[in-house]
């Protein structure tokens, strides 16, 4: 497995090692002491999957203090493009995003760190997984709309043949980024 560091801290891109055959492939996707080795010290307390059409978008979402999760996402099959925003207060990357294109059929992974806002766009359809530092806990759950202007996100919509994102109800009503800086 390797590890490429972003511009912002903390925040990852993971290539697992896999090995085929005529059979078809296996691959780890978590290993406590090889991620350990690599910097990644986290214990994970839940794990999630969900299937998304083609042109969904789902996010941003993250929950607050004291129920924040760092997530270990990836791509089983299909392909997403997967956005993570700085929300940690004090960093010096406050408010910045950085995307990365998960495919099933490279088996990349990203671990986006407690303090981020997470949210992803399905180029094909996708299953999606991830991992959880911390449970699901309804009440701390919170977001910022995807199409924040301040945010000024790119996500390629049109390079991708997208007109029109699939966004619930929910995600439509989250609050701008200015909104939650306030808080």
């Amino acid at each position: 497995m390797h590890i490429e560091k972003t511009s912002i801290e903390g925040l990852v891109e993971l290539f697992p090692d896999v090995f085929g055959d005529e059979r078809g492939y296996f691959l780890e996707t978590y290993h406590i002491e090889k991620f350990r080795s690599l910097g990644l010290d986290y214990t994970f307390l839940q794990a999630n999957q969900s299937f998304s059409k083609k042109g969904a978008l789902r996010g941003l979402h993250f929950q607050n203090a004291p129920y924040q999760q760092g997530k270990l996402v990836r791509v089983v099959t299909g392909k997403v493009l997967d956005v993570a925003v700085d929300l940690r207060p004090g960093s010096p990357t406050y408010g910045q995003y950085k995307t990365f294109v998960l495919d099933g059929k490279l088996s990349n992974m990203a671990f986006v760190p407690e303090g981020f806002a997470h949210g992803f766009l399905t180029l094909e359809d996708a299953v999606f997984t991830y991992q959880c530092t911390n449970v699901y806990h309804k009440a701390s759950e919170s977001g910022v709309i995807w199409n924040d202007p301040d945010l000024n996100i790119d996500w390629e919509l049109e390079k991708y043949g997208i007109t029109e994102p699939i966004v619930s109800e929910k995600d439509l009503a989250l609050p701008s980024f200015k909104e939650i800086a306030r808080k």
